[in-house]
């Protein structure tokens, strides 16, 4: 009775694991039909893609070929196979058609391109040994393999690599049932050649597709890199002034704090109110100095040369530049090999310390530009003072040699233009008609208000120096893009 059980429950589990196995099968051979349908049977637009330099030259020379083919596949089809003529034009126009009709549609080209080939096999089957000694080429005449060549080149060139290989399964399929399971009379087989042909075409149209979608992926990704370098760029600049500003803003803070706590003992038996009211003010300052401390910790801990010294040699903790050390570093920029002019118009007065701050590294962005993109130059330089802000102004002449690859990240006119930015004021800057550059800020006295972007425009008369001017054809001697690099 065990022997019949297990006997039993043996055939019952082999029948399951057939029956799976056959069902699995059967899925598999769905799916690939279903995957076949999805992508051969379908008339969706894909046209060729025009040449950048030529527009129409391939489309040309496929319609040209397309031609060829129509005539040569009538007279072979008329002639040495034997057939009547409307039924041979039929079939050479059909070849060729499916060459044009394969720059838009490659699809539908290819199912006309082997219902051609089709209908030809079976219409000249029967003809093939009716002149003794001549053997005609069967399956495929010899119009049939170049016209579906390039069909498949063209089909592979624009739909998935998946999608041609199974186009080149079904060719190479067609093909052996014809020649290897019908068979016909005498002929000249041209089986293996147009396989062979058509794999190495597959291969071709694949290898150039991908190439060009890694090249359309490779600048997505390099514009995107560009605009995440400009953005990364914009913020390191935008760092760097906050921490300037910051120390800055810290002195005032500082000062306050100083004058609300020295202020009672300067008047003679002051009022609760009037302590009160000091006591607040002192209280108050401390608050915000303190808080400024610990934002300017973090921007300077953030920063990726907080404790390195900066071109001037002074440290990230030493008081910001004014113009007052403007001298210094018009002297430090002689010693560098550049010859430097200044001229300052106008009453010399003391400016706000965001001014005066804005106005020095503009000067100084302005100079390392000379000296790293136009070697050999002479550098000017003009500061006026005028009752509602300051104007400056750095020009440089025609440089005398190129100039060499500069490591600059693009960070000088960038900050230039934040920094007259925040100030209410305007840049601009390009090329002058002598051929060197020019650098001119607008920098307001007082900040702007609320919700202002824009300060006083200034008269053209009070601008220092020459207008520069631009042309069409002018273009920057020792720079091609002054938003790049000038850096």
């Amino acid at each position: 009775m065990s022997r019949l059980i297990a006997v039993t429950g043996t055939g019952t589990g082999t029948g399951t694991d057939t029956g799976s196995r056959r069902a699995e099968w059967t899925g598999r051979v769905l799916r690939w039909l279903r995957m076949l349908r999805d992508d051969l049977c379908t008339t969706r637009l894909d046209p060729l893609p025009p040449s950048v330099w030529l527009r129409w030259l391939p489309h040309g020379v496929l319609c040209l070929a397309a031609f060829g083919i129509t005539v040569g596949g009538i007279a072979q089809l008329q002639d040495n196979g034997h057939l009547g003529l409307g039924l041979a034009f039929l079939l050479g126009s059909a070849q060729g058609s499916a060459v044009v009709l394969a720059m838009w549609r490659p699809v539908p080209a290819w199912w006309m391109s082997m219902a051609a080939t089709l209908v030809g096999a079976l219409a000249l089957h029967g003809r093939l040994g009716m002149v003794k000694g001549v053997f005609f080429t069967w399956p495929w005449t010899v119009a049939g393999i170049i016209a579906h060549l390039l069909v498949l080149l063209l089909l592979a060139l624009r739909v998935r690599a998946r999608a041609a290989v199974e186009a080149l399964a079904l060719t190479a399929l067609l093909t052996w049932v014809f020649d290897g399971v019908w068979g016909a009379p005498p002929h000249q087989s041209t089986s293996v050649l147009t396989v062979v042909l058509s794999g190495i075409v597959v291969a071709l149209g694949t290898a150039l597709r991908g190439r060009r979608e890694a090249r359309a992926e490779l600048g997505r990704q390099a514009s995107l890199t560009e605009e995440e370098r400009a953005r990364r760029t914009l913020l390191e600049e935008r760092s760097r002034i906050a921490r300037e500003l910051h120390d800055v803003v810290a002195h005032h803070m500082s000062v306050i704090s100083i004058q609300a706590q020295v202020a009672p003992h300067l008047v003679d038996n002051p009022s609760d109110e009037l302590r009160e009211n000091l006591d607040g003010i002192r209280h108050n300052a401390l608050e915000a100095l303190t808080e400024l401390r610990r934002v300017l910790g973090v921007l300077r801990s953030e920063g990726p040369d907080a404790d390195a010294p900066d071109d001037t040699g002074t440290g990230p903790h030493s008081p910001q530049p004014t113009l007052d050390r403007l001298d210094a570093l018009v002297e430090n920029t002689r010693a560098a090999g550049l010859t430097v002019t200044v001229r300052i118009n106008g009453e010399r007065r003391p400016m706000q310390s965001g001014v005066e701050l804005s106005a020095y590294r503009i000067v100084q962005e302005a100079l390392s530009n000379v000296l790293r993109h136009a070697p050999g130059a002479t550098a000017h330089v003009e500061i006026e003072y005028i009752p509602y802000g300051l104007l400056v102004s750095v020009a440089n002449s025609r440089p005398a040699r190129p100039a060499p690859p500069s490591p600059g990240a693009g960070h000088g006119l960038l900050g230039m233009r934040e920094r007259t930015t925040m100030l209410g004021g305007s840049l601009t800057a390009g090329p002058g008609a002598d051929g060197g550059y020019r650098v001119f800020a607008e920098l307001p006295a007082a900040g702007p208000a609320a919700g202002t972007t824009h300060s006083r425009p200034v008269p053209p008369a009070r601008r220092p120096g020459p207008k520069p001017t631009h042309r069409p054809d002018a273009k920057p001697a020792h720079h091609p893009d002054p938003k790049d690099d000038r850096a």
